[in-house]
């Protein structure tokens, strides 16, 4: 059973941070990004002369905790500028969005659950708060196993609100993992999103982390 788990919206002192992760024991697990993307009948603009046009990206649904929020934002900015999107500053008309929406989900212990499923499938949620998986999710248990999942979900729409492109990820990582921080796990997601852009529509790939790194 998979619950959802909000950030705490109250900053937590680094050293409470540190003691929870020093905390545990065992090997870090950190899986695979699962990533599934769709592409439109109007697809993404080609890049002419390496650029695709203005785009704003938005977030639907309030995310109280800016840390998260802005590492998403500069996480899908940097792909986006990378494959030549131009991205302002704020939504307005006649230009391109991108609709960012993630979560972070705790997983039941692993003794009481069966296999993690880690393929794309549902809606996500929003981050309400917090600042890493420590806050919230049981540090027992064996932390080789993943205790919570985080996803990530991108649609690009072009100026007239046509859906263009659909791209959604996630990644089970144990409370240990590097990529239980968020600066971290909101790069992998994101890089792991836009590889090979746009992809092909309906497919469903699985990215190591070590291939996302630099």
């Amino acid at each position: 059973m998979v619950a959802n788990t909000l950030w705490t919206a109250k900053a937590v002192p680094a050293l409470v941070l540190g003691l929870c992760l020093s905390a545990c024991t065992g090997t870090a697990y950190s899986g695979p990004v699962e990533v599934t993307r769709f592409v439109g009948e109007l697809s993404a603009p080609a890049a002419q002369n390496g650029e695709r046009g203005e785009i704003a990206i938005t977030f639907p649904r309030e995310m109280k905790n800016e840390r998260a929020r802005n590492a998403f934002y500069n996480a899908v900015a940097a792909e986006l500028s990378a494959l030549g999107y131009t991205v302002i500053a704020q939504d307005q008309m006649g230009v391109q969005t991108a609709r960012v929406e993630t979560s972070r989900n705790e997983l039941a212990p692993a003794s009481s659950r069966g296999p993690v499923n880690v393929g794309v499938g549902g809606s996500t949620g929003s981050y309400g708060s917090g600042l890493g998986l420590g806050i919230g999710i049981n540090l027992g248990g064996n932390t080789a196993k993943p205790n919570a999942l985080t996803k990530l979900s991108v649609r690009i729409s072009d100026r007239h609100g046509n859906s263009l492109w659909e791209g959604r990820a996630q990644q089970a990582v144990s409370i240990n993992s590097p990529y239980a921080e968020i600066e971290a796990s909101a790069a992998a997601l994101a890089k792991a999103l836009f590889k090979d852009f746009p992809g092909g529509n309906g497919e469903t790939i699985s990215i190591s982390p070590k291939d996302l790194q630099e």
